[in-house]
């Protein structure tokens, strides 16, 4: 008799760590490997803020915070969602966990009940399915293919509501596609919401602050005033701040939302890191200048990947709004031989020739709930992403 939950059935391990996992035991072993699949940036957390987190640390801030987030940080976070989204907070409207995925994850233990429902579009982030299924929730996956710039119409979410629906999870710029809704996106989409008071909306907006060119970030509360109540913005300082270890996300939502959140915080992680807390603290804060130089340099690199995947045989790459991936479909080369005869079937197998043959890691488009794909991550140095892009056109040229 297994002692293993029933529960465990239902999910799967996470793709994108699973990568990062295979990456690794692979340059342990020797081979060379570069690695496109992680979900961080390259550069070092800002000086500042670690300066914060050593000053905590000799100020003795040691010890115990309050389970869902220090009084500072949370007045940190009322001060940015009113500077950056014109959102208005208490303190009770606000929870900090142990990364947002605590946060999410929080949100749906505390709400869902067996058989409710939640919408989430397709590419999605690989947790969101399973943390539905853990909390005994049924994801409702809704395609938005290439053709729809990877971006849910108000006619498809409509036709998933149903009775059951509890969320819907929204992701702008999302992971693993980089598209942004526009405000008039989101409108379409807010103005079906308003019809369907039962439901509620769930924003993972973690890639805020990495967008491009003339896009212009916001978020449905910002665009729906009507929406706030019902509504749970959540958000973080891993990858605008580069604090990823850190493990700092947040959120703001109703007061009765949040008091459930933190008992459930409170019988599992209770508070995040008090010295983590002080320099995300300090992070929201501070002069957010230097993200500049951050946001031109991935600029820099989604426009090198995006040109040198497209001159790829049997790729096609769109150009992301923002976030630090991209992610180009592999249809051309479904169907073809490897030169050692294995045929490519789906995502998975390109993948998986991609990093046998070149050493080049990234995750299929399987993992993200919308094929042929793969997801690559430009959050490294020019130099890697030429090799890895080099190393890609080798494998492509050689599928016959």
């Amino acid at each position: 008799m297994s002692i293993l939950a029933n529960r465990l059935s239902r999910i799967k391990p996470s793709a994108t760590l699973a990568v990062t996992s295979k990456a690794q035991e692979l340059k342990a072993a020797g081979k060379s490997i570069l690695s496109l699949g992680a979900g961080e940036p390259d550069f070092d957390t800002p000086d500042f803020v670690k300066a914060a987190a050593n000053k905590a640390i000799a100020d003795g801030k040691t010890k115990y915070t309050n389970v869902d987030g220090t009084p500072e940080l949370k007045d940190a976070i009322i001060a940015k969602f009113k500077r950056d989204n014109g959102l208005d907070y208490s303190r009770a409207e606000i929870n900090v966990g142990t990364g947002g995925k605590q946060v999410l994850y929080n949100a749906l233990m505390a709400t869902l009940n067996a058989g409710d429902e939640v919408i989430i579009p397709a590419p999605y982030w690989v947790s969101y399915p399973d943390m539905v299924l853990l909390a005994e929730g049924e994801p409702v996956i809704v395609d938005c293919p290439a053709e729809n710039d990877f971006k849910m119409s108000g006619a498809q979410l409509e036709a998933a509501i149903t009775p059951k629906t509890k969320w819907i999870i929204f992701n702008s710029p999302s992971n693993p596609t980089g598209a942004g809704y526009t405000k008039e996106d989101l409108k379409e989409l807010t103005d079906v919401l308003v019809k369907h008071p039962h439901v509620w909306i769930m924003t993972d907006d973690m890639y805020e602050h990495l967008v491009y060119d003339d896009f212009e970030f916001c978020t449905p509360a910002q665009v729906e005033p009507s929406l706030k109540d019902r509504t749970l913005t959540v958000n973080g300082v891993s990858k605008a701040y580069s604090m990823t270890g850190w493990r700092i996300g947040y959120a703001g939502g109703p007061a009765e939302l949040i008091k459930a959140m933190s008992k459930i915080q409170g019988q599992s992680t209770s508070n995040p890191c008090s010295i983590s807390q002080a320099a995300a603290t300090e992070a929201l804060n501070g002069d957010q200048s230097f993200m500049q130089p951050w946001i031109k340099a991935f600029k820099q690199r989604r426009d090198l990947v995006v040109g040198l995947l497209n001159d790829c045989d049997g790729i096609d790459c769109p150009n992301p709004d923002g976030a630090f991936y991209v992610y180009p479909s592999c249809a051309g080369a479904i169907g073809k031989k490897t030169p050692d005869g294995k045929v490519i079937e789906n995502d998975e197998d390109f993948v998986g020739y991609l990093l046998e043959s070149e050493g080049v890691a990234c995750v299929h488009g399987a993992a993200f709930g919308l094929s042929p794909h793969f997801r690559i991550s430009y959050a490294t140095s020019e130099e890697i992403l030429k090799n890895a892009c080099a190393s890609i056109k080798k494998a492509c040229s050689e599928l016959s």
